[in-house]
């Protein structure tokens, strides 16, 4: 694990050097949108359609689902009764609720996971995120943004990005292949692993790109202490003692709590910009909380 966290730290180190750097004029903003649309729309959509075609896909997802549904559910309920009790104010609320409940399941979780336990760990990741961690960030994640902060879209379509997303559809299109015992062509296989094999350094080079000491703040300390302790330590802990009662063994389920335990995702800073909230407390959630992750992932892993 600290070998392969020493990778992933140097390969977003290289996306944080850029950020002071700039090299050909770049900024780390405009570098990380064009990589991250790459990504999203053509290098992920085929590692999830390599590995979905070929997973073994049955009850198991379902567990996945429930296991990453439920945990989210409890750090959203952890976040708002110590919201509630403290009286935050409603912007704030809002980003920190988004920062303690949704993990960075792929974008560090992928990288992660796949160097500690090998290539099968890539399906868990992928299942976790479309059957679970997405859905509910399209959904409930909306709902909470919505509520917290202010929309000023006269026709909001959010709630229905998770369904004209690539990678969703390219799951679709996997799942239905897989379950006819569709057999892949050597070519095309060819093809998907080789995009896919682009994913994992592009992923922690813009995560690299997206942290910002900047907005490390003094102000913001109190109000992303809770999301530290919410997120990466009361919700790997929840996701352990849940998984114990579902059918997940051995080394899917470290790999699946594991996935659970990773820092703030990147893309809820999107949110917190369409929604008004309070977007520089989430960027410092996602930055301080993807360095904490540096010593809490070896420790989440030793006690799997």
């Amino acid at each position: 694990m600290n070998s392969t966290l020493i990778q992933m730290t140097l390969l977003m180190v290289c996306g944080a050097g850029w950020r002071f750097a700039k090299p050909g004029g770049l900024s780390a903003d405009q570098t990380r949108q064009v990589l991250t649309t790459v990504v999203y729309y053509l290098l992920l959509p085929a590692m999830v359609l390599e590995v979905l075609w070929s997973a073994d896909i049955g009850l198991h997802s379902f567990q996945y689902a429930l296991l990453g549904m439920g945990s989210i559910v409890f750090a959203i309920l952890c976040l708002w009764m110590v919201g509630s009790l403290f009286k935050f104010e409603d912007r704030r609320m809002g980003a920190m609720i988004l920062a303690a409940a949704f993990p960075n399941v792929t974008y560090l979780g992928l990288p992660v996971l796949e160097q500690t336990f090998g290539s099968w760990a890539r399906s868990v990741v992928i299942q976790m995120d479309l059957f679970a961690a997405t859905p509910l960030l399209f959904t409930v994640g909306v709902v909470i943004a919505r509520y917290y902060g202010e929309d000023s879209v006269e026709k909001p379509r959010t709630l229905w990005l998770f369904f004209n997303a690539p990678p969703f559809w390219a799951a679709v299109i996997a799942v239905m292949l897989n379950i006819n015992g569709c057999v892949a062509p050597v070519w095309l296989l060819g093809v998907l692993q080789k995009l896919s094999a682009a994913v994992v350094p592009l992923m922690l080079f813009s995560l690299g790109l997206a942290l910002s000491w900047k907005a490390v703040t003094v102000r913001n300390i109190p109000y992303v202490i809770p999301v530290i302790i919410i997120k990466m330590a009361l919700m790997p802990l929840f996701a352990m003692v849940l998984v114990g009662f579902l059918p997940i063994v051995g080394q899917y389920r470290a790999a699946a709590v594991l996935d659970l335990a990773m820092p703030c995702m990147v893309l809820g800073i999107v949110f917190c910009d369409r929604y008004r909230l309070d977007s520089s407390l989430y960027a410092m959630a996602v930055t301080v909380t993807t360095v904490i992750s540096l010593i809490t992932l070896p420790f989440w892993h030793s006690v799997l």
